[in-house]
């Protein structure tokens, strides 16, 4: 038996999907019952209803979690990610460890590590995680591990670059409607490079690790060997969707200081806007992660290339 957490998310559903393909019995963990007779009512906060969910049990994937990695949260953002993606998955964790469960596979985000600037970082790469979440991410990702050792217990950390890929809710996904309707502004070429990763491509990984006995108590990088700069996938999703390529940038000056701008509107409005500095630089700035370790430990490669999975996620 499997427990699926967040299986009604975007890579959880996929998780499902795959295993249930392949005959595999499944148990979904949700929090509000919708009458199928795979799931368990419970929540990562109530171990009451976790040592439930993990009763037969014998793999986890651990797919839910609170998202949001921007960095200008409030106070009730940070105790969520705290509470959901940390205090949840030590709970997870050790209620499958007294459970007996023999492997568990928690999906964490390359955000648990430093910003890597201009270098295609590691998963050794030095440094402390600056957001709330990528905060909770590496403290849960310790949970996981000392769970491990502990419980005798099969464990990996996964760090997932961006994903991507139909059903997803992501940054990616949002710029490809925007392209679509001819709104969003042409990037200028940086030279940056952004690391991302099809969904399809996350559940290889998954399903490898869980499997493979040379993963156990190891963490991994997972992404696309593939790291577009940000015009590079700007003329990527206009081709994904037969537009014609586009001859002309808006200045990277210009850019820059229209996210200043935006920063000062947050301040004087107390609320996000849609363009400030962050959003910029995930836009110009490089965050590279090198899939390099699983490649050669375990040899996976992401194998979803960014055009084929590009009109995937736009459904042409």
């Amino acid at each position: 038996m499997i427990l699926v957490t967040g299986s009604g998310g975007f890579v959880g559903s996929r998780v499902v999907q795959r295993l249930s393909a392949e005959g595999r019995s499944t148990r979904r963990l949700v929090r509000c019952a919708t009458g199928a007779g795979d799931e368990v009512v419970g929540d990562v906060l109530d171990p009451r209803t976790l040592r439930l969910a993990c009763e037969g049990v014998g793999t986890v994937f651990h797919c839910a979690g609170y998202a949001h990695a921007f960095s200008s949260l409030g106070d009730e953002d940070s105790r969520r990610h705290w509470q959901i993606n940390f205090e949840g998955t030590r709970n997870l964790i050790e209620a499958a460890g007294r459970a007996g469960v023999g492997r568990f596979v928690f999906l964490s985000s390359v955000k648990a590590m430093a910003e890597p600037g201009d270098t295609c970082a590691n998963e050794d790469f030095p440094g402390e995680p600056q957001t709330a979440y990528g905060q909770s991410k590496l403290a849960a990702e310790e949970a996981v591990m000392d769970a491990g050792r502990r419980y005798g217990m099969h464990v990996v950390n996964l760090r997932l670059a961006m994903v991507y890929g139909a059903g997803g809710r992501g940054n990616l996904e949002r710029m490809g409607r925007l392209v679509r309707k001819g709104v969003f502004p042409p990037l200028p070429e940086t030279g940056n490079r952004r690391s991302l990763v099809h969904v399809d491509d996350v559940v290889s990984a998954m399903c490898l690790v869980a499997e493979d006995d040379r993963a156990n108590g190891r963490t991994y990088i997972v992404a696309s060997h593939e790291a577009p700069s940000g015009r590079q996938l700007f003329d990527a999703l206009r081709a994904a969707q037969g537009l014609q390529p586009c001859g002309w940038a808006m200045p990277e000056g210009l850019f820059r200081l229209a996210g200043r701008a935006g920063d000062v509107i947050e301040r004087l409005a107390g609320r996000r806007m849609p363009l400030d500095s962050e959003v910029v630089s995930r836009l110009l700035d490089s965050a590279c992660y090198s899939p390099a370790r699983i490649d050669k430990e375990l040899g996976w490669r992401a194998r979803v290339p960014l055009a084929e999975g590009l009109r995937e996620m736009l459904g042409v």
